[in-house]
């Protein structure tokens, strides 16, 4: 149980909450439970005690009629009496409550320990979906034991509030005094996780938190048991003494961390088995959830393991705690919220009273499928969810009871059980749970009843056959033909036998009835006249009749559930036609065939040009040619046509190339239906002049020979540019030589002059 002060608004949550109990059970007042059986596949008792709580079986022969099926044997009582059943033949399971163990309540005595709770055993056999309630009575006995802890944030923002909580243990007792002689208490302290981002990890820093002016200041930690449960005032005084403030630093607290520790440590803690045990939680500040350990890399969930060496939790950066799972120890949420006034750790010394004066009485883990649900039955009940039942200022002595209203959800294989106790109270009940799911019907013992033709057994008023025979009374003998062949000649492609509509028998399918009295008909029983489609709540829209699933319209009604008339006045179109042909007419609108447009069906935007499609009937009607020249009058049997000089159809013209390659011209009109047309074609086609050969051929020769020289003087061209080039190279290469201007010594003309001595120049 947690219970959360906050100073100041304590009282008003407690008003609002007890305004909203008080609505939500009168809602519940208002509400009553029909009994009704929604039946679903039923083959057997079982299956219908399975199907809901209030469905019933009955076992009396001949209960049901030739044909009709043996789920009508499941419904509820009161249908099951009207339908002619003995109500002796009903089988209903119901629930069961055995008390194992019911010890008085009784108060403390030097000889044995109170009894607080009654009963302390209780065994439950349950039928699924049906709830059964029995009574808890508790009396808080006077002189109990209780045992306190006080467990303190030591963050920094706590510092005022631990100097006044040193000085709290003489007051803290007396206000335990109130509630027993036998009391103890016990101190611990949390402040958070020592890993980043919770708290500053600088060596120095975890050594010292605080501000460096505070020189009392110990070190960062997660969780430390500072005082065992003891009931010396004087203990309590000097350990908390010794306490000083530590760090960190963000907001929330690892105040999760130690509560789990202080819960599970319980010889360390030195928890009573017999006492109270009320744990303070004194803090200023929110606390980490589960999911906050993925800031700092902690993912691994609390084992629920006492983890403290030399009273320090070792864990704390390891795990990240999830739950709180012992349920013996009450918890208060000491919270500041507001700032105090003078001396406000008095206030806590009310919080063992307010413990000790409210009775929360809940369960441990249910097992799978199972609900619990309390109603208190006291002065002053509250509501703090579905799962626990409180009542509230309870007095030592007080009788008071709990409604314990237990339903199993579905079938179990095996017994199970829980634990309901009062939170913080040594007293447990024990409830065990088993469901009845199974029929007991105290069968005849004859293997061979005269009720199944000497060939089965009864089984809750059905037949059980013998090997070799089946039916409804095992009045077919297979012998030997295979039963599975027999049975799959009564499944339409190889579905459900018989549509789920009737039984197998040898072979054929002997139809059941239908809810409404009617036959399933067919030779898989497929079809039954009472499932149509419907129209404004009306099968086939009160114009036809249902056979086999399908409306059968009346005269001058038509659609799939005969909702429209007969008229085709909205289909009619200029021609006379209906949707010309190209559609049907459904509710006195044409359903055109595809491609074709609505409203009449008249125009096809899908379709093929039949300006292409329709050439080669053109061109064998009018010229005798082309493709279907031979068998024109079979392939163009849905073309008509005219010759003409003058178009007079107003459709566009078709202007195409024949066989031949001449252009035919023609135009064409679409008759009633997809394919028929009427041609209006010219009766001249365009034929082109044929070519001359005698200048096609000169002029090829032509031009080839004029390319020929054309590429005789390009190559020449060429070829002197290239020369070009090579000598204006040579002659700048000349001119750059230097030897050309020197003389040979060596050199001598080739000319010689000789004189003639006689000659006498005359």
């Amino acid at each position: 149980m947690f219970l959360t002060i906050c100073i100041n608004y304590a009282s008003l949550y407690s008003a609002c909450g007890l305004c909203l109990f008080f609505i939500l059970f009168f809602a519940g007042l208002c509400q009553q439970q029909e009994e009704v059986c929604a039946k679903s596949v039923i083959n057997s008792c079982g299956d219908c005690i399975r199907t809901g709580p209030f469905c019933s079986w009955c076992k009396q022969l001949n209960f049901t009629k030739p044909g009709e099926q043996e789920a009508v044997r499941c419904d509820t009582k009161a249908q099951l009496v009207k339908k002619g059943c003995n109500i002796f033949e009903i089988i209903a399971p119901e629930n069961n409550k055995t008390t194992i163990k019911d010890v008085p309540l009784s108060t403390l005595s030097s000889q044995q320990e109170p009894v607080q709770m009654s009963p302390q055993h209780v065994s439950l056999k349950l039928r699924p979906g049906l709830p059964e309630t029995f009574t808890v009575s508790f009396s808080r006995a006077e002189g109990y034991p209780v045992d306190l802890y006080y467990l303190m944030d030591l963050s920094y923002s706590m510092k005022d509030d631990l100097n006044n909580v040193k000085g709290l243990g003489q007051d803290l007792f007396a206000a335990l005094k109130k509630i027993t002689k036998d009391a103890t208490i016990g101190f611990g302290a949390f402040v958070d996780k020592t890993v980043l981002p919770y708290t500053n990890t600088n060596k120095e820093k975890l050594l010292k938190p605080c501000d460096e002016n505070d020189q009392q200041c110990q070190a960062a930690f997660g969780y430390r048991h500072v005082l065992s449960l003891t009931s010396s005032q004087d203990d309590f005084k000097e350990k908390v003494s010794s306490q000083f403030i530590s760090g960190n630093l963000d907001s929330p607290e690892g105040s999760l961390d130690a509560m789990m520790q202080a819960t599970v440590c319980e010889k360390i803690i030195g928890w009573r088995n017999n006492s109270t045990r009320l744990l303070v939680l004194a803090t200023d500040a929110g606390f980490h959830m589960a999911g906050d350990g993925k800031l700092a890399g902690i993912l691994d969930p609390n084992d629920e393991q006492c983890h403290l060496e030399n009273n320090l939790y070792t864990k704390s950066n390891e795990m990240v705690n999830n739950r709180l799972g012992n349920q013996r120890i009450q918890i208060a949420f000491v919270m500041f919220c507001v700032p105090l006034v003078p001396s406000p750790l008095l206030f806590f010394l009310q919080v063992p009273l307010k413990l000790s004066s409210k009775v929360t009485l809940t369960q441990d883990v249910l097992p799978d499928n199972i609900r619990v649900a309390y109603k208190p039955n006291c002065a002053n009940p509250k509501q703090e969810g579905s799962n626990k039942g409180v009542c509230d200022n309870v007095r030592v002595g007080e009788k008071i009871s709990f409604d314990v209203t237990v339903t199993a959800d579905s079938c179990m294989d095996k017994e199970k059980s829980f634990i309901i106790s009062p939170l913080g109270v040594k007293d447990r009940l024990n409830v065990t749970i088993s469901t009845s799911c199974e029929c007991q019907c105290n069968d005849p013992t004859q293997e061979k009843h005269a009720h199944c033709n000497n060939q089965g057994r009864i089984n809750c008023g059905i037949c059980s056959c013998l090997d070799g025979f089946v039916g409804q009374l095992c009045n077919c003998s297979i012998k030997d033909k295979d039963e599975q062949s027999l049975r799959a000649s009564c499944r339409r492609h190889n579905g459900t036998e018989c549509e789920g509509r009737g039984d197998c028998v040898c072979g054929r399918c002997n139809c059941h009835t239908t809810e409404k009295g009617s036959s399933y008909y067919g030779n898989y029983c497929e079809c039954d006249d009472e499932h149509c489609e419907k129209f404004q709540n009306k099968q086939c829209a009160g114009n036809g009749q249902c056979k086999c699933g399908k409306c059968i319209c009346n005269k001058n009604f038509q659609g799939s559930v005969c909702q429209c008339s007969g008229s085709t006045e909205g289909c009619q179109t200029e021609n006379n036609s209906v949707c010309y042909g190209r559609g049907t007419c459904t509710c006195n609108q044409c359903e055109c065939k595809e491609g074709y447009q609505p409203p009449h069906c008249q125009t096809c935007l899908g379709c093929p040009d039949p300006c292409q499609t329709k050439l080669n009937c053109i061109e064998c009607l009018q010229f005798n040619s082309g493709p279907f020249q031979k068998n024109c009058s079979s392939a163009c049997v849905n073309v008509s046509h005219t010759t003409v000089e003058k178009f007079t159809i107003s459709s566009k013209e078709c202007r195409q190339k024949d066989s031949e390659g001449c252009w035919i011209t023609f135009k064409l009109e679409q008759l009633l239906g997809e394919d028929n047309y009427r041609a209006e074609i010219l009766k001249q086609k365009d034929c082109p002049e044929p070519p001359d050969v005698t200048a096609i051929i000169g002029g090829s020769i032509a031009g080839v020979a004029f390319i020929g020289i054309l590429l005789l003087m390009l190559i020449k061209l060429l070829i002197y540019m290239k020369d070009l080039k090579e000598y204006k190279k040579f002659e700048n290469e000349k001119k750059k030589s230097r030897w050309a201007e020197a003389d040979n010594p060596l050199f001598q003309n080739a000319t010689t002059t000789v004189a003639n001595p006689t000659f006498t120049g005359e």
